[in-house]
């Protein structure tokens, strides 16, 4: 999906924007691997040991017996795990990660009841059975009215969850509502992870689909520009560029303080081909 740029020797800053980057997303939608392909291929991930891969498995909490099944004793998974913010659906993912020694509980992605607003200390309770260091992200309604649900990750100290889109074109936020959300989480220090659509470093439309998919480098040069006190409009503008060469030059050009700066906010992003996004930043000539 990038056109191949002059070779160039990407700064150290650039190099750590995607260290650790991609969560193993490949149960998903539109790869959709059966559990047995998608372990298979977390393996051999695994033994490859690309810097861009965060070698964390996501799996829905209702698959992990799935999972389980298909483990060896000398597997070691990282898993985020994906569950309804509830007390019985939280306890049972705390429960079945501790009793097994092959898995890590690397986070829980929890997705809220729709009246949760009506009792919020239920979210907190659910969630408040969690290992203290376990990493809990929230999905926000970046389409709707993000702030009831920041003002509780900001209180409970959670991380948020973008998504990105989906498998409907009314999953996909506009550049503006993405703008907005990147632009209130830099300014309430609330890091988040993406979720969903973003197939490639750089914005393009689908031609099967038409659907446009935004680019996880766009976002990362938005991020970059969110963290630096760059205003809705520019933060926008960087979601909106599709010119690989101006995404090159801005990306091989951010410091090391705004990179480390950029990635405390923007933990990872979920992505069900774990070879695509390597390919297309390596086209890029961005990793080594």
């Amino acid at each position: 999906m990038v056109s191949f740029l002059p070779a160039s020797k990407p700064a150290q800053a650039a190099r750590a924007l995607f260290s650790a980057l991609v969560d193993d997303a490949g149960l998903f939608p539109p790869e959709e691997l059966d559990m047995a392909s998608a372990v298979v291929r977390h393996r051999r991930d695994q033994s490859a040991d690309s810097p861009v891969l965060s070698h964390r498995f996501v799996v829905p909490a209702g698959r992990l017996p799935e999972l389980q099944r298909l483990l060896i004793s000398s597997d070691r998974f990282a898993v985020s795990v994906i569950t309804e913010a509830t007390f019985a659906s939280v306890g049972r993912v705390t429960a079945l990660v501790a009793a097994d020694d092959r898995l890590e509980l690397a986070g829980v992605e929890a997705t809220l009841l729709t009246d949760w607003r009506s009792d919020p200390a239920v979210v907190a309770d659910a969630l408040g059975q969690l290992p203290n260091d376990t990493t809990v992200f929230v999905e926000i309604p970046v389409r709707g009215d993000i702030e009831p649900a920041l003002d509780l990750l900001q209180k409970q100290g959670w991380s948020a969850k973008i998504r990105c889109g989906g498998i409907r074109s009314e999953l996909f936020p506009s550049t503006g509502q993405l703008a907005a959300a990147i632009t209130a989480c830099a300014a309430r220090g609330i890091a988040f992870k993406a979720t969903a659509g973003l197939h490639h470093a750089i914005r393009y439309r689908d031609p099967a689909t038409g659907f446009a998919h935004h680019g996880f480098l766009n976002i990362l040069l938005a991020v970059t520009r969110a963290v630096s006190g760059a205003g809705i409009e520019l933060v926008a503008d960087a979601l909106e560029t599709t010119d690989p060469v101006v995404l090159d030059s801005e990306t091989t050009a951010v410091s090391p303080a705004t990179a480390a700066r950029a990635r405390e906010l923007f933990v990872s992003y979920g992505s069900c081909s774990t070879s695509d996004p390597i390919n297309d930043l390596t086209a890029l000539n961005l990793l080594s």
